[in-house]
């Protein structure tokens, strides 16, 4: 049983110290396969920042076929992966710097990301978000290709994908080889991308800063895929809002614009559909609001900084108009503004509203008008640089001041031969005008100012101020009636009747040579004796 005994205990204690020196392997080998990724770990670790520098650079490389320079990276970490860089900066493609485009495609101040500590053994690496301040996106000019083959560049592999990128204080700047244009610039105050992939269009939600007027932009739509060898090809669309603009800071003008609309098309070529809605708009002429509501089709053309307006069907107050245009953007000066505007069926005191001080307006009527506009480029008040061309009908004229009627009435009725009836308040005369004119200046000019009333035609030429101190105007009435007829007394009528002769000319009863000077507060009116002079001469 001694024997038995022992050699049972001793088999115990064989097993037991197996057991330990089984386990004591396992400790041992599970220890030194942690101090093998710890030391492999720390190793990768301290290369971590040569391995993210190249996997950025490769990918960036690969993406866009270029150069990419970056001149700081910075990599810590104490909570994950944090990456930062300087300087970043993404050229052209081979053959597009051959032809000339020397400054970077992409050029970033500063960039930041964060990262799972493992993403540094997967491939590709995968990043929620980066951050991105001082982006300056610069298409060149589609002049500034060859078209010669491409260079062999080594093609690399897509090393990290992005989820989302947000960008601060951006500028997408598009340029032009026409020497006399500026490029196209756009400033963006936040833009975030997602969805940022090679080949699929981005996401976007952007927030844009317009200069003149004034105010902030909001789009959101799609942009790409981008073209490498053609970035102004690249796609983009969207919908924006554009509210609260400030129209004061357009010299000359004043309101608070509102606008929506869609755009489509390529960065070199973008159709803008889209309506404004101005419901206090007015001139320095005479600041008066008036409601200014516009729906228009556009088209800017990236490649020199000119939107073409096909068509804008625009509604001052209640009248209706289209413009046919063009805004030509000029180097160093600004924009030039040439449209062709039809006011079909207006209301006179409508625009008077909006053009004249004087309230209320000095008359109603229906406008038809056909006009060449031009906005010449500088600093001056819209108003003076203001230019018309063209000719207009007013029909029912009806002069608001009852005085001003009372004398268009008269005149009527004495022009007809019915100087007995002409009294105040007799009749209500709706006359008729029709004009070829040029304004500039603040001054407009009349070729041609026909006004036409019953019995009498009135035909003028010359100069009116906008401000309304300028009047000079010469021409003829013609009247139905000799001048003997158009007194009521019988003793003026005889003693006229012998000048009748001098004043019945090419049909006319009468033709009277008047002149019409002074100013909108005091006009003066006489006959123009020089004017009669003249045609004896002739």
């Amino acid at each position: 049983m001694d024997d038995s005994k022992q050699h049972t205990n001793s088999t115990l204690t064989s097993s037991r110290r197996h057991k330990r020196g089984v386990w004591g392997w396992i400790a041992i080998s599970a220890l030194l396969v942690v101090v093998g990724m710890a030391a492999a770990l720390e190793i990768l670790l301290h290369r971590a920042d040569p391995i993210l520098r190249g996997r950025i650079v490769e990918t960036l490389s690969t993406r866009f076929d270029s150069r990419v320079d970056l001149d700081g990276f910075h990599v810590s970490v104490l909570k994950g992966l944090e990456v930062s860089g300087d300087g970043l900066r993404i050229f052209p493609p081979d053959d597009v710097v051959a032809a000339g485009a020397t400054e970077p495609l992409i050029a970033l101040k500063h960039f930041s990301f964060h990262a799972n500590v493992l993403g540094l053994f997967q491939k590709p690496m995968h990043v929620g978000t980066v951050k991105v301040e001082g982006m300056t996106i610069s298409v060149p000019p589609k002049e500034a290709r060859r078209q010669a083959p491409k260079s062999d560049r080594h093609i690399g592999k897509i090393k990290i994908v992005v989820d989302q990128i947000e960008c601060d204080d951006s500028r997408l700047i598009i340029g032009t080889a026409k020497p006399d244009k500026e490029p196209k610039e756009f400033y963006l105050r936040h833009i975030v991308m997602h969805n940022v992939g090679p080949n699929s269009p981005w996401r976007y939600d952007a927030t844009l800063v317009n200069a003149i007027p004034t105010g902030e932009i909001h789009a959101v739509g799609t942009f790409g895929p981008w073209v490498n060898e053609s970035p102004g090809d690249s796609s983009v669309t969207g919908k924006y809002t554009f509210e609260h603009a400030d129209l004061n800071t357009i010299k000359g003008i004043a309101g608070i614009l509102s606008s929506t609309g869609e755009f489509t098309g390529q960065l070199n070529r973008i159709v803008v559909d889209g309506t404004t809605d101005v419901p206090d708009f007015s001139l320095d002429t005479a600041n008066h609001p008036v409601p200014l509501y516009t729906k228009f089709h556009a088209i800017v053309d990236g490649t020199s900084g000119d939107t073409y307006l096909q068509p804008v069907d625009a509604k001052l107050a209640e009248s209706e108009f289209t413009c046919k245009g063009e805004v030509i953007n000029i180097k160093g000066k600004g924009h030039q503004i040439n449209l062709d505007v039809i006011v079909p069926n207006g209301k006179i005191q409508n625009f008077l509203d909006l053009a004249v001080k004087q309230q209320p307006a000095i008359m109603t009527g229906r406008l038809n008008m056909k006009t060449k506009l031009s906005i010449r480029p500088g600093d001056d008040s819209v108003t003076q640089k203001l230019g018309l061309n063209g000719q207009f009908t007013l029909r029912s004229i009806h002069f608001v001041n009852p005085e001003w009627q009372d004398k268009v009435d008269m005149l009527s009725l004495r022009a007809q031969g019915k100087a007995k009836q002409a009294k105040p308040g007799a009749e209500d005369v709706h006359s008729r005008m029709v004009g070829n004119f040029r304004m500039g200046a603040g001054r407009l000019r009349f070729s041609r100012l026909d006004y036409d009333l019953p019995g009498a035609d009135i035909n003028l030429a010359g100069v009116y101020s906008l401000d309304g101190n300028e009047l000079d105007f010469s021409g003829k009435v013609r009247t139905k009636a000799a001048l003997s007829n158009m007194v009521a007394t019988w003793w003026k009528s005889w003693l006229l009747k012998p000048v009748d002769p001098f004043f019945r000319k090419h049909g006319a009863g009468a033709e009277i040579p008047i002149k019409i000077s002074g100013s909108k507060g005091s006009p003066k009116f006489g006959l123009d004796l020089h004017h009669k002079d003249n045609e004896k001469g002739n």
